[in-house]
């Protein structure tokens, strides 16, 4: 039975990656065959005339390739990886959208309640977020997907573009509700360094795959679109998302800006697979292609997003908050990216780092107890019609 939790967020060993044999290979198709068919040798027992006239031959799941692969990208079935159909029917389970969550205490803790300091931090979280999520959409409907070879990847990756779309309706919604203002919002990131800088990292990695131009028969394109996913899939959205989130998640944990922490768990379960997903595709992308990424680069990946990250923290939290400080912030990232580079099968890149938020976990296991549908709001009014004088 499927549940929310990617395997390794529940303290199991990663599932295996399936080795198969390199692909052999084929002649590139001529206009004729456009689009990964392959013409039959001959025809399967029990054809009939009407297959005899197509001349193509049956799709085999063992030919299968995640990337560089030569079946015909329309046909789904058989699977070659039923995993990646079972993510897109779990990710199917969590369907929400922002308008479904009550978001009117938020009103009146972010005027009342919050701190000068809380609402810095509330707000450059959601200026953080709004520009990374359009950013993941980017990525992985524009760079990633339409180099996938096999469609019962695309199909998954098809909703995870939905979903990055909904999450950014979601941090729209909430910066209506609370009535902020947006244009000073959204262009933080252009203007607050330590926002840019993690926007920057994050734009250069998908502008060194989003070329027309790429072709991943060359080696070193391959192996630069390997460490190009597993940025986006192990730091982008497997630290900076994730951990990214806990800022708010202290807030609710004492009471305040609920209804903004329901909506963020709700995302979080969508990234919680989509770093799930795109790690298993990039380790079966490695084996298939016997790509081992070097050593140096991911370091140097992994230092560079710290680096990102402990200054982006210190940025949100000048003074600590609370329950959550900077230094909590950065601990974090560090045992989570250790997390990470074990899913990959690769070494701790902060060997001894502790977990320092051990309730992160829980936002996102959390559980449908309650009805979802009974708590939709039925009577709503944003910030924008609202007077605080």
């Amino acid at each position: 039975m499927l549940d929310w939790n990617d395997p390794e967020e529940r303290g199991a060993m990663p599932a295996p990656v399936t080795p198969v044999p390199m692909a052999p290979a084929h002649p590139q198709p001529d206009s004729a065959l456009a689009g990964g068919f392959e013409r039959a040798a001959e025809l399967p027992p029990g054809a009939d005339s009407e297959q005899a006239g197509t001349g193509w031959q049956p799709v085999r799941a063992e030919d299968k390739r995640v990337v560089n692969g030569h079946t015909d990208i329309n046909q789904l079935a058989p699977f070659r990886y039923p995993w990646a159909w079972k993510y897109f029917l779990n990710a199917n389970r969590n369907h929400w959208t922002p308008l479904d969550i009550n978001m009117s205490q938020d009103l009146h803790d972010y005027h009342h309640r919050l701190t000068a300091q809380e609402r810095h931090l509330y707000e450059n979280v959601l200026s953080y977020l709004t520009t990374s999520d359009i950013l993941a959409m980017r990525n992985i409907g524009l760079a990633v997907m339409e180099k996938m070879s096999a469609p019962e990847l695309q199909i998954y990756q098809a909703r995870q573009v939905y979903e990055e779309a909904l999450h950014t309706w979601t941090y729209q919604h909430c910066i209506e509700t609370i009535g902020l203002d947006q244009g000073e919002i959204y262009n933080r990131y252009r203007v607050v360094p330590q926002i840019n800088r993690k926007i920057r990292i994050a734009n250069r990695r998908l502008e060194s795959v989003l070329r027309t131009d790429i072709d991943l028969g060359n080696r070193d394109e391959l192996e630069n679109f390997v460490l190009a996913y597993i940025f986006f899939a192990a730091v982008f959205e497997g630290c900076w998302f994730y951990n990214g989130f806990s800022p708010v998640f202290a807030l609710q944990r004492r009471g305040l800006m609920k209804g903004t922490a329901e909506q963020l768990q709700y995302i979080m379960r969508d990234e919680v697979m989509h770093c799930g997903f795109g790690i298993r595709t990039v380790r079966q992308i490695m084996v298939e292609n016997d790509v081992v990424p070097d050593a140096r680069a991911i370091r140097d990946m992994w230092d560079e997003s710290e680096a990102a990250e402990a200054d982006y923290a210190r940025y949100l939290l000048k003074d600590a908050i609370l329950g959550y400080s900077a230094e909590d912030h950065i601990e974090q990232f560090r045992h989570v990216a250790n997390r990470r580079a074990r899913q990959l099968g690769m070494e701790e890149p902060f060997p001894g780092a502790r977990c320092a938020l051990p309730w992160l976990d829980e936002q996102a296991n959390l559980r449908k107890e309650k009805n979802f549908f009974e708590t939709r709001v039925t009577e709503y009014q944003s910030g924008g019609a609202l007077r605080w004088d």
